[in-house]
């Protein structure tokens, strides 16, 4: 039976030490292959080369592993990844990490990591985030090692939902050993910056930026509360960033009753189709039987229905509950 085939990223740079312990950990699972930006490139987000060269260059920096440094961005990695190194061979799991820094709450929004592992998944690809919350360069990953593997192994044999990925986040090494893996939500909290003035030595204003991270949250569900009660944390992640609580709550997306026309007699209700489109201030129905269809709006304010295209013979009545 042929090896899973594991692509490795990051966003600390290929020289970086949770890369290696990624990079060996994922060796015990399957075939490795690396494509990882070439210098740190912390807080990239999810942004790409456009209008500058690309380059990538093979490395030995990991002894039997095929391994390509790129001067692109980590989402940039997985891409030429994807599309050039591995060409025809699908990847069985997208991993990315394992990074020097907590990637929980709001930082997933400016994380390189977690844009590596979400281009993963816009690929079609299981996809991961590790990460360590611990900033240090010489962190220590020694307590890891079981938790990563497992977390891995599950999504290579079980899978993820398609455009899903994990934001894993890992509590620093401690005197206690880690208490397990919570699933969990992402914790309201913000970044509350401040940007200190300065001049370089020609006497040229900049500016550097620093802050500090407010957690508004008190909930017990949440990735923060995990990670500062010593579980791992893991936060399912997607690309589609619709507010659909926003979307529904504006106005019904099925009106409670209401009666439309349809042009003809019809024997089963299971061949109506019916769309339903929003705009600002009406929702349009579509009704489809057969051939042929009609379309009228409902305003949800004034909870009246407009007239018509077509004369009535029959009428259908669209509810919560369905068609009928």
């Amino acid at each position: 039976m042929a090896k899973p085939l594991i692509l490795v990223s990051n966003d600390d740079g290929i020289t970086s030490g949770g890369i290696r312990k990624l990079v060996e950990l994922m060796s015990d699972l399957g075939e490795v292959v690396v494509v990882a930006p070439d210098s740190p490139l912390s807080g990239m987000g999810h942004a790409i080369t456009i209008g500058d060269t690309l380059r990538l260059s093979e490395t030995d920096i990991f002894s039997g592993i095929q391994a390509y440094k790129c001067s692109g961005t980590p989402a940039d990695c997985v891409k030429i990844a994807k599309h050039h190194v591995l060409k025809d061979r699908k990847a069985d799991l997208v991993v990315s990490g394992i990074n020097h820094g907590s990637n929980t709450s709001i930082s997933v929004l400016y994380s390189g990591t977690m844009s590596a592992a979400i281009e993963g998944s816009l690929e079609g690809l299981p996809s991961i985030g590790f990460s360590l919350c611990d900033y240090s360069s010489k962190a220590d990953f020694s307590h890891v090692d079981e938790h990563v593997k497992q977390i891995a192994r599950n999504v290579i044999e079980k899978g993820l939902t398609k455009g899903v990925a994990l934001n894993v986040n890992i509590p620093p090494r401690r005197n206690e050993n880690i208490k397990g893996i919570k699933v969990c939500r992402q914790a309201n909290a913000t970044w509350q910056e401040e940007f200190d003035q300065r001049y370089d030595p020609n006497g040229r204003k900049y500016f550097w930026m620093s802050g500090n991270f407010v957690n508004h949250d008190k909930g017990e569900d949440n990735d923060e509360w995990a990670i500062a009660n010593n579980y791992i944390s893991v936060v399912p992640c997607q690309y589609d960033m619709t507010a659909h609580h926003a979307r529904i709550n504006r106005t019904p997306v099925c009106p409670p009753k209401i009666s439309l026309p349809s042009m003809k007699r019809f024997s089963d209700p299971n061949r109506i189709e019916y769309q339903l489109a929003l705009n600002p201030d009406l929702l349009k129905l579509s009704v489809k039987v057969g051939h042929s269809s009609l379309v009228t709006s409902y305003d949800p304010l004034s909870s009246k229905l407009a007239s018509p295209y077509f004369t009535p013979k029959k009428r259908v009545l669209i509810s919560s509950k369905g068609i009928r």
